[in-house]
């Protein structure tokens, strides 16, 4: 088991590095090819008054002349060791980590991914364990119950969940439960769980409602079809066959059987939503990674789409590290290999 949490480790680390460079180059070696020009890069952040020869000396001063190896490395040392950006009215110092430096707003991008991320990690949270006990026990009833009403009743709502976008369903939710009947708190609302635990999951009930009420609905249809499959396999008549009680069966035997692929699909699920739920987010005016990610496309600042880019990447490579981890636990063949 140690070699096993060993190698995922390195894969993992080998991940970090080949997603950083591919995610570089996206931004910066990719426009060349396309015939962009270093000082076309320059432009966004001088003036539109800006001569040619200032727009020049802007990208010779942020480096945007260097071969891209060269801008590359020069960003991922400034990670570890911070970096100082020359624009001609000054010099900016970007404190380690440095994740970039926004030239438009004139703010480093790591504190501001720092001040967003608790808002994505509490709503993500929130909604993941409500949608993953709520699928998953409905689930496994639908699968014991097959063909009932309930069966019938309970697919019928997840595919009604499945088929609806998030805003539709948050927008609705929002006039309904928010702005008519004032149960739960309107949008653009966010306590840290830090100044008053009541207040933060007040503040982010229906965000958790609304979110999960999506994934809910593929958690139980996967469960369900996971549980149909496992009930018919041998070991689960030899088990009955023992005399172990329904209970022990269907819970320590059947269920665990179904939920490798519920594990997988969650993983990748919770990773690329804490690299920002970005349409849950506009719709409730919620300022996570998501909403920051979207107003950086708008805004076309580089650097921040780039930094957000990369904690996503980051978070869908640690939620598979641990999916994998948690499969040498959910099967001993895991471990054996």
């Amino acid at each position: 088991m140690f070699a096993y949490i060993v190698r995922r480790l390195l894969w993992a680390v080998l991940l970090l590095i080949v997603l950083s460079m591919v995610t570089f180059s996206i931004f910066y070696l990719i426009p060349r090819l396309a015939g962009a020009s270093p000082e076309t890069l320059a432009a966004r952040y001088v003036g539109r008054a800006a001569t040619p020869e200032t727009v020049h000396l802007t990208a010779e001063r942020l480096g945007l002349l260097d071969p891209v190896p060269v801008q590359y490395w020069n960003w991922i040392k400034g990670v570890f060791t911070g970096a100082e950006y020359d624009y001609g009215a000054g010099v900016e110092t970007c404190p380690a980590p440095c994740f970039g430096y926004s030239f438009i707003t004139r703010q480093a991008v790591w504190p501001e991914l720092l001040d967003r991320a608790p808002v994505t990690i509490s709503l993500v949270v929130g909604a993941s364990l409500i949608w993953l006990i709520a699928g998953v026990t409905v689930g496994v009833i639908s699968a014991l119950r097959r063909g009932t009403v309930f069966d019938r009743g309970a697919m019928g709502v997840a595919l009604a969940g499945v088929s609806l976008p998030i805003f539709f369903t948050g927008l609705v939710a929002l006039a309904f439960f928010s702005y008519r009947l004032g149960i739960t708190a309107p949008g653009g609302q966010f306590v840290p769980f830090s100044e008053n635990p009541a207040l933060w999951a007040y503040s982010l009930l229906l965000p958790w409602i609304t979110l999960s009420f999506l994934f809910a609905a593929q958690y139980a249809r996967l469960t369900r079809a996971g549980m149909l499959e496992t009930m018919s396999e041998d070991y689960i008549r030899t088990a009955r066959a023992k005399g172990l009680a329904e209970r022990k069966v269907i819970l320590k035997h059947a269920l665990r059987g179904a939920l490798t692929p519920v594990v997988t699909i969650f993983g990748l699920d919770v990773g690329l939503l804490l690299g920002g739920a970005v349409l849950t987010e506009k719709t409730f005016s919620l300022n996570g990674l998501g909403k920051y990610g979207y107003d950086a496309i708008v805004q076309g600042d580089l650097p921040k789409i780039l930094g957000v880019t990369l904690v996503a990447g980051f978070f869908v490579i640690i939620a598979n590290l641990i999916v994998d981890l948690l499969y040498g636990v959910i099967d001993p063949r895991v471990r054996l290999e």
